[in-house]
């Protein structure tokens, strides 16, 4: 199973720049997208030859994700839950289309394999110092903390039949091997603060896989994403901000790692490069 997740930077800007050729040649069986800021009747069409399921930001023209499965691939779209807050309760406005779990029905998988996989497209805030932004994210990582606790706690109690993976854009670096200039920006810049890595370390911690360092744990990177200003893309000054967090049994069937990068900066059709990997099932 080839599963993809990337930042989009809006989807009908990336339909006109080549998103469609990149899809087209990839062929992800699972397509997690981020930043979409389309509402699902205009996305849809821009991803042929997938079912997706789109869940829109409720203020326009910011965040917006969605999940799509290939058509053929015999995976089966279930029960779809849309945002990270406690049953219940409201989500603020600028949380909506940042969380959407879809359970995959895997039924048609080879022997040995979970039943169910749930999938996760995250669009976690970026935030700016100072600012009430930097309060939203920290907000936004707390609802995220719990939630993930909470589904790690229901994949142990399914004794392997589910397994979960939650992919996107987390806007946050873990360390000096996910950024190319960590000096000037750790604990100076949104993204690479001490108190908004240890969010992501509480999780790691408590048992999730960082399959990116499953795969490839002493590399640099494989950045993700690179600045539009300057010559950031063509010195490949990156930041590894995209992540697939996976549970144990699932990263047991990680194979292999890639980051589609345009071979030069008029080739790219989003900031962010998809991150694809493939699993064994």
């Amino acid at each position: 199973m080839r599963i993809a997740t990337v930042n989009v930077n809006g989807i009908r800007a990336a339909a006109r720049k080549g998103m469609g050729e990149w899809l087209t040649s990839a062929a992800p069986d699972v397509l997690l997208l981020q930043e979409v800021r389309a509402d699902p009747e205009i996305a849809a069409p821009l991803l042929p030859g997938y079912e997706s399921i789109v869940w829109p930001c409720r203020v326009k023209g910011r965040a917006g994700v969605a999940v799509a499965v290939r058509e053929g691939s015999g995976i089966g779209l279930g029960e779809t839950r849309l945002g990270v807050a406690a049953p219940g309760t409201e989500e603020p406005d600028v949380d909506s289309g940042r969380w959407l779990e879809v359970d995959l029905d895997l039924t048609g998988a080879a022997p040995g394999s979970p039943r169910v996989l749930t999938v996760i497209s995250a669009y976690l805030h970026s935030g700016q110092i100072g600012t009430e932004k930097m309060d939203q994210k920290y907000a936004h990582l707390d609802l995220v903390d719990a939630r993930m606790a909470a589904l790690l706690a229901e994949q142990e109690a399914s004794d392997g039949a589910r397994e979960i993976l939650m992919a996107g854009d987390l806007n946050v670096v873990r360390s000096e091997r996910d950024i190319k200039n960590w000096k000037p920006n750790h604990n100076k810049v949104a993204g690479v603060l001490d108190d908004e890595i240890a969010h992501l370390e509480s999780w790691f911690d408590a048992g999730w896989i960082d399959a990116s360092r499953h795969l490839h744990p002493d590399e640099q990177g494989p950045y993700t994403w690179w600045s539009q200003r300057g010559k950031a893309f063509d010195n490949n000054v990156g930041w590894r901000l995209d992540y697939h967090v996976i549970t144990p049994g699932f990263a047991e069937r990680a194979e292999s790692l890639r980051v589609d990068r345009a071979d030069d900066y008029q080739g790219r059709w989003s900031d962010h490069a998809p991150l694809v990997i493939d699993y064994r099932l």
